[in-house]
């Protein structure tokens, strides 16, 4: 919803089912082959909280959303 993509993967020593995927796992390479540097990060590492903080707003999803986009638009997939 927000434009962050992430995938689902069991936590160590998670008391649920291993078919329960209680976590989320986020890798690098997509950011890095962008050309993210540490400031992007630090600033998607805190849209990603504002998100869990507040799940079901769509107020912050769609902030968070419009904040993605224009990141992504300055560090497009494929560049000029």
């Amino acid at each position: 919803r927000a434009g962050i993509t992430v995938n689902k993967n069991a936590v160590p020593n998670d008391p649920q089912s291993p078919f329960v995927t209680s976590g989320i796992r986020i890798g690098t390479p997509a950011i890095t082959t962008r050309g993210f540097k540490e400031t992007q990060c630090v600033a998607l590492a805190g849209w990603i909280c504002d998100i869990l903080d507040d799940i079901e707003s769509p107020t912050v999803v769609e902030r968070v959303r419009g904040q993605v986009a224009d990141l992504c638009a300055t560090f497009p997939v494929y560049a000029d």
